[in-house]
Order: C-alpha cells, then structure tokens, then sequence
C-alpha cells in the first residue's frame, strides 16, 4: 500500500502551486512515482537519465519561476542530480528534489543501492530535511506535512533555489490491486509572506549626498531575465543622466542605449585611464566577460552592489555598500535625483561602442567562413519570441561579442559548465510553445546527448551545433594553446557528426561547410515541424582561432 503521507505530499504540492515533476525509474521510488503520477493536477514526465532529468527540471523552473519536482531512487541516481542541483543553487532556481532511500538502519550495511543521501548536496541546497520514516503516531504525519511545507516555501523564498527532501522508504512499495489513492482534498498549509525591503529615507538622504560628488557612474546588471520595467528605467537615466551602462547578453538588458561590445575593447591599457568610473553599481547575478571583471577590478572606483537580501558579493573587490532594496526601486529613484552625469566620458564609451559596430559590419565582410562569422550572419534570422538558449564555452562568448539581440538568452552561468546544456533546453520546451533555439558546441552537444532519450514531443526545438571537432576555446587560453598537448588533452579532438543523433532520434538534420550553404539552410530552419532540427555547422578550429584574431585586430587598429 501507499502511505498515506506520501499521498500528502502530493497534495500539497499540487496546493501549493507546483504543477510539474520528473521522474526517473525506480523501485525505492515507486511509491512516491505513483502519486505524482496519478495526481489529476500535476503533469509528470518520466526521464531515465537523473542527471539530464535534473537539468530538463531546471530548464522548465527557469521558464515557469515555480519549483518543479524531482523524484529519483536510491543510491547513485540521487548523485546524479548534483550537477543541476548546484546550477540551480547559484542560478537561484527554485527545485523541489525528493530522493528515496531505504530506511537509516539498512546504510552502510552493504545492501542495495545505498549511500549516505541525507545531507547529500551539502552547501549547494537551501536547507536539506529528513522525512520520518515511520508514521505510527500522528505527530509524525505532523511532522511530515511540515517539511513538504516549509522546503517549498523556502524553494520560492528570495533568493529561489534549490531543496532537498530525503525519504525513507519500506517494503512493500506498491499498491495493493484496484487500491484508491485518497489525495486529501485540503491538506493542511502555510505559507511565508515576504515583505519588500525598502532603504529608509535617512539612507537615501546618505546616498544622495555621495552622488553628489560623482560626476562618471557605470551601471553592470548581471545575469537576470528580462524585465521590461528595468530595461525602460536603464534606458531613461542613459539618455537622459549620461550614465554609462554596460551589459552582457545574459543580463537580457541590453538596448540602443546600453554597452554592449565593450568585450572588445576593456582591458587596453591606453583606455584604462578614461573609461574609469568614479562609481560602480550592480545588480544580478554573474557577467560573462572576464576583462570586464579584470577591468572593474583594476578601476579603485567605489562599488554598491544592489542586492534585496542584503547578502554580499564583492565581484568586483572594490565594494563599499550593499543596498538591500530592489533593483526597480533603486533606479526609480535614481532617474528623479542623480545629477546628470558628465557628458564627455558618457561620449566616450558610446563612441568605442559605435566605431567597434562599424568595424564588426565591415570586418564580416572579409573574414572566411567559420563559426564567428557563420554566428554574425545567422543570429539576426533567429525570431524575435525566440527563447535563445547558449551552451557554456565558446557558444556564449561568441554572442557576447556580437552585441545586442531581441531574444530572451538562458545560459547555465551559475556554475558555466557545459554538462547539461541540451536538457535545460528540452526543459524549455516543456514549458512553451515559442520557438526554443539552443546554440551550442560539439562537445558540449555530444556530452549530453542523453537530453533527448525520452518519448515527449519537441516540435519547436532549433539546435545550431558549431563543430569544429574539438574544444575550441582553449586555442584561445595561452597556456593550454601554447602546450604540445593541445589538441590531445585540452581541445580533445573528436571525430564525430551529428547525423546519426539525429537519425536515431529522428530529429531533421542539415550540414553546411560554406556561407552559401548556410545562407540556403536558414531558409526554412524556422518553418513549423512536427519534429526537432538540428543545424551542424562545421568549421576548422586553427581556422576559428584564426578569425577571431584578425578581427580583435581588426578592432585594435580601429580604437587607437
């Protein structure tokens, strides 16, 4: 029989918002499979790979802000979720983790399928709890019902992310035949209400006063989903107070009023003196470009990070205020009392960023074919309601480099590994009906090939694989790229297509070698299909390193 706190569970989740659940195979899990299963509210998908199950699960709570549940069994599989897991932790994504185990006195007794799992993701979970193992009394249902509780509050309390709940299970694990599950209609709930932090009008006065001494401020949002209010307040005090912002493209802010090619040009030595801030202010998460960091960390500016829980990330090692308020609130308040800014260091970012535009158009023009140029070309085809997924490595960079889009951008920045990069996409397309574009390399592709080992629906799936046979971002890191061992042990040379992937999970597949070619397989890339497509673009990894390179020159010889 199924206990009936687990059919609780269940409930409460499904009262609490939760309307989705992965689950993967297994015995110990069984009965908790079942009542996510058979739950009328909750949609639940059954995906065997844990590890891909738990970025599919990541990729939909991106889309949706709301936990989606994780169910897997004992032993290993409950490891297998880590990597997502952390992702979801440093990315703030609110996920809901439920790992069966047998109960506490069978671990480490060499018997099946255990390991020590309570306490399993360590720091990389918002709280980890222990569900009873045995109901004999109603203090322990209590119990029970408190936890599934108190995780998904706090999975959907600022800053989201992840919660584990581990759950002791005993024989016998399945229903008896023709046994009703009895989900309670009403079971019992509580919710945390959040309040808002404001910064007091005392503070505000502090904060007024030290701006008034400021005359160059430069704003760097972080990684974040797009938020049009932030975007229209971005705007405002650029054109209107002559504030530098600069974004990269995960911040998902940029404009014709932002920085947003600065990757080019940060990090000169001959600029460093005139680009330098007297004040820095962030908020979000990350920033892809490194010189940018290095830059800001070379600037000796002051530093305020906004950040509404107050916690601090010194990024930059130059902070010198936290402010615990929202970002909206901040530059709400900013656009009404900031001096206007001066104008002639205002001038002289947007200039760089004007004069390296120009130099990329003409530059395109001349270079050969390779994965830089065959992005610079594709990426205005891709559609405006497009959700643009990008793997980690060069895929992200290459985009960076290029500048403003229209599209929604996801990456998997909290940790930047490229582990898991196609099922956080297969998430994505759970969850919408828009167009899903992931663009990714080849062994970031082929690492999680398991992303697509399921019987669900991805029509509106678009995978642009740039393959040039190897790991080409380490022909750009001087030390790898300078070693014999290069191609061997760093850009791990590999041989391998995409075509018979797709053949075998029946994806439409397309190659193309040359402009010409590429130029004819966008045509109908983006025409409704019953099944997914992939475009594999393969170039030359020396050739890739080479480009890049002429147009850094390019770049150079146009800022001087």
């Amino acid at each position: 029989m199924i206990i009936q706190p687990i059919l609780d569970l269940v409930a409460i989740c499904a009262k609490k918002g939760i309307e989705h659940a992965i689950l993967s195979p297994g015995s110990r899990c069984a009965p908790l499979t079942l009542a996510f299963a058979r739950h009328p509210d909750i949609h639940s998908r059954t995906i065997s790979d844990e590890r891909s199950a738990a970025f599919i699960g990541l990729g939909m709570a991106q889309q949706l802000g709301q936990p989606v549940v994780l169910v897997c069994t004992s032993g290993s599989a409950a490891l297998n979720y880590y990597p997502a897991v952390a992702e979801a932790f440093f990315q703030q994504v609110p996920l809901l983790i439920l790992t069966a185990d047998r109960p506490a006195e069978w671990i480490d007794q060499w018997d099946g399928q255990t390991i020590f799992q309570p306490e399993a993701y360590g720091k990389h979970v918002k709280k980890s709890f222990q569900f009873p193992d045995s109901f004999a009394n109603d203090e322990q249902v209590w119990h029970a019902g408190r936890i599934v509780n108190e995780a998904i509050n706090l999975a959907k309390q600022f800053p989201a992310g992840p919660v584990h709940i581990n759950i002791p299970l005993r024989e016998p694990f399945y229903p008896s035949e023709n046994e009703a599950f009895n989900y309670p209609e009403n079971p019992r709930e509580f919710t945390t209400v959040s309040s808002q932090t404001q910064l007091s009008e005392e503070s505000l006065k502090h904060i007024k006063n030290r701006l008034n001494d400021v005359s160059r401020i430069l704003i760097v949002p972080g990684q974040q989903k797009p938020n049009s209010q932030l975007q229209s307040l971005l705007d405002q005090v650029s054109k209107n107070l002559n504030v530098v912002i600069v974004t990269d493209t995960i911040s998902n802010l940029q404009s014709e009023s932002t920085i947003n090619l600065h990757d080019h040009w940060l990090g000169g030595e001959n600029l460093h003196q005139s680009l330098t801030p007297d004040l820095v202010i962030s908020f979000g998460k990350s920033v892809i470009s490194k010189s940018l960091k290095q830059f800001l960390r070379r600037t000796g500016s002051s530093h305020w990070h906004i950040q509404p829980d107050g916690q601090a990330k010194d990024t930059y090692q130059q902070l010198t205020r936290i402010l615990a308020c929202s970002p909206v609130q901040f530059l709400n308040w900013l656009s009404q009392n900031l001096p206007i800014q001066n104008e002639k260091y205002y001038s002289r970012w947007m200039g760089l960023e004007r004069t390296v535009q120009n130099t990329l158009a003409k530059t395109f023009n001349e270079v050969d074919f390779g994965e830089y140029s065959a992005l610079h070309f594709l990426l205005p085809k891709i559609p405006t309601q497009t959700k643009l997924h990008l793997a980690n490595s060069m895929a992200v960079r290459y985009v960076n480099f290029l500048g403003k889009r229209s599209q929604e951008i996801i990456c998997n920045r909290g940790t930047s590994g490229i582990d898991g990069s196609n099922s956080t996409a297969v998430g994505c397309t759970f969850t919408t009906k828009e167009p899903v574009t992931l663009i990714t390399g080849d062994m970031a592709f082929f690492y999680d090939r398991n992303a697509f080992w399921h019987n669900y629906s991805m029509p509106n799936l678009r995978i642009i694989i740039l393959n040039n046979h190897a790991g080409g971002i380490f022909r750009l890191i001087d030390g790898p790229a300078k070693q014999p061992e290069l191609e061997e042990f760093f850009e791990t040379k590999q041989k391998l297509s995409a075509n018979h992937l797709a053949e075998e999970f029946g994806f439409f597949y397309i190659k193309v070698k040359n402009h010409q070619e590429l130029e004819s397989a966008l045509i109908d890339f983006y025409e409704p299909s019953i099944h997914p497509k992939i475009l594999e673009i393969e170039t030359s990894s020396p050739k890739n390193a080479e480009i890049l390179k002429q147009v850094k020159e390019k770049i150079r010889l146009a800022i001087q």
